[in-house]
């Protein structure tokens, strides 16, 4: 019985693979996207949790309504910490749908990250995009250690739960 069972169980999982199209990866922490006047901006940090004084990787990605990347963009940058502006990256041209550049967070906490487009799709203006970014603290290590203990108690749980019954069941 049991045999059919596990046979049944694999080509039902067998069959249910073809039916997912798409796969997407986790999305980041501290990532965001905003869709605004027909365009998309993607934004986010790599490390996750950047630290504080050490550079990170910022990431900005811009699209059209059908999700196809923009080929030249103009782009400025302001952060802002506690309703002030802390930093400036000044407009420039970009070529591809995407900017990748280092960036040193000198503040703890919560940031504003305001993208500046300009003139896109040949109108003149500049369209403003608005997201929270948020730099590493000691609270965030002490949330994610908290988060791998508990997982882990509940892991050992589960073997000293299920382990013994299974050796039982495999000597009869």
């Amino acid at each position: 019985m049991t045999k059919k069972r596990s046979i049944f169980l694999i080509l039902f999982l067998l069959l249910l693979i073809p039916l997912f199209h798409d796969v997407y990866a986790h999305s980041m922490f501290n990532s965001a996207e905003e869709f605004y006047a027909g365009y998309r901006v993607q934004v986010a940090t790599a490390p996750e949790f950047p630290q504080i004084g050490e550079p990170s990787q910022f990431l900005v990605r811009v699209t059209d309504s059908d999700f196809k990347e923009v080929d030249r963009f103009t782009m400025g940058i302001r952060v802002f910490f506690n309703e002030q502006q802390v930093d400036t990256i000044p407009p420039k041209s970009i070529e591809g749908g995407h900017w990748d550049f280092d960036y040193v967070w000198r503040n703890q906490g919560n940031h504003i990250v305001k993208i500046d487009l300009y003139d896109m799709g040949g109108k003149s203006g500049v369209l403003t995009y608005t997201f929270n970014m948020g730099t590493q603290s000691p609270f965030g290590m002490i949330f994610i250690a908290a988060i791998t203990v508990g997982a882990l108690c509940f892991g050992g749980m589960m073997i000293y739960i299920y382990l013994p019954k299974m050796f039982k069941k495999s000597k009869l």
